[in-house]
C-alpha cells in the first residue's frame, strides 16, 4: 500500500500541481497586496474621491461595485502573472527536454545497411 502510494506521489503530475498550487498562493498574495495598496485607491479616486472604493445605495442596500472591480482585476493580474512567470517558462523546459530527447538516429551498421538495401529491392506481397 505505501509502495503504491509513494508512486502516486513521486509522479510528475502530481509534483507539478503542487508546485503550481504553491506558486499560484504566493503570486495571489502579491497581487492581491498590488491591488489593495494601489488598485483600489485609484479606483476610489475615479469613482468619487472620498467614496469607499466605488459603491451605491439602493434602499439602503450598499452595492460595492469597486470590491468587485479589484476581484476581477486581482484574478486577471494573478493569471497573466502565472501564465508569463510559470507556464511559459515550464513550456520552454519542456519543449527543451523533449529536443534533447530526441538525439540523431545511430548510424546503421553495415551489415544493417545491406540487409536494409536487401529487403527494400525484394518484392512486395501485398
Amino acid at each position: 500500500m505505501l509502495k503504491g502510494f509513494k508512486e502516486f506521489i513521486t509522479r510528475g503530475n502530481v509534483v507539478d500541481l503542487a508546485v503550481g498550487i504553491v506558486i499560484g498562493s504566493a503570486f495571489s498574495a502579491v497581487i492581491n497586496q498590488l491591488t489593495e495598496s494601489f488598485l483600489k485607491p485609484l479606483i476610489t479616486l475615479i469613482t468619487g474621491g472620498q467614496q469607499s472604493g466605488g459603491k451605491f445605495s439602493v434602499d439602503g442596500v450598499d452595492f460595492t461595485y469597486g470590491a468587485f472591480i479589484n476581484a476581477v482585476i486581482t484574478f486577471l493580474l494573478t493569471a497573466i502573472a502565472l501564465y508569463f512567470f510559470v507556464v511559459v517558462p515550464m513550456n520552454r523546459l519542456a519543449a527543451r527536454r523533449a529536443a534533447k530527447g530526441k538525439a540523431e538516429p545511430e548510424e546503421l551498421s553495415d551489415e544493417a545497411r545491406l540487409l536494409t538495401e536487401i529487403r527494400d529491392r525484394l518484392p512486395s506481397t501485398r
